[in-house]
């Protein structure tokens, strides 16, 4: 790894904390501390472990798979390693899901909610999860619909998941103020106090709305390359 590398990333981790202060101080929020989640999908490994040795703990990823390709030799080195799923699960993968991932965020069906219970009780596991709500109701994206969250909640809650919070994904173009609103409003409904929104093109207005969970891919370790 270049030292030219280790320096951007260094760097652009502090621009993120920066950015949250700079907001939160402009709209006159006085504790705006969020969980910077760093997602690193289709991240080269030399970026990724630049950003372990700046200190980053938190990491999302989208698919076990790669996720488990790219942090099963990483875990044991790094002390205090948390990795979050932000991406969608299919049931059949809900057992790898239960045994490497420290927090799901992206429960969005009560069918899922159940083989994710069944599971952890299984392995001995309670993990954290958030309840993923599909705030610009758009047909191919995961997250329930915001009508069905009270039935999405109440199965959770019967089920003995350990239900911390909210999470969406606003469409893209969209003025992300209204979904972060939204998400707001449903945690405070239901009762929930994390809220996991924002991401590089508007983590620090979601963090000065709110946000305890902020995902942030590009703004950390620059553009993907998809190949």
């Amino acid at each position: 790894m270049t030292s030219n590398l280790q320096n951007q990333i260094n760097a652009n981790i502090e621009d993120v904390k920066n950015d949250i202060e700079a907001m939160c101080t402009h709209v006159g929020v006085e504790i705006c501390a969020p969980k910077v989640i760093a997602v690193s999908k289709v991240q080269p490994l030399e970026r990724v472990v630049a950003a372990l040795d700046a200190g980053q703990r938190i990491f999302g990823e989208n698919r076990l798979q790669e996720a488990e390709e790219r942090w099963t030799d990483l875990k044991p080195k790094y002390e205090g390693l948390e990795l979050h799923l932000i991406g969608g699960l299919q049931t059949n993968k809900a057992n790898k899901a239960v045994a490497f991932f420290d927090v799901i965020q992206t429960v969005d069906r009560i069918k899922l909610a159940k083989t994710l219970s069944a599971e952890m009780e299984k392995q001995g596991r309670s993990l954290p999860v958030y309840l993923q709500v599909n705030t610009g109701m758009e047909a191919q994206k995961g997250g329930c619909m915001p009508d069905e969250l009270p039935a999405l909640v109440a199965a959770a809650k019967d089920l003995k998941l350990n239900v911390v919070g909210l999470m969406c994904i606003p469409p893209q173009d969209s003025d992300t103020t209204l979904h972060f609103g939204l998400l707001k409003k449903l945690a405070k409904r239901h009762g929930f106090a994390r809220l996991s929104m924002g991401m590089s093109s508007d983590f620090a207005l979601a963090a000065a709305m709110g946000a305890t969970d902020i995902r942030v891919g590009t703004a950390i370790f620059g553009e993907r390359d998809y190949g």
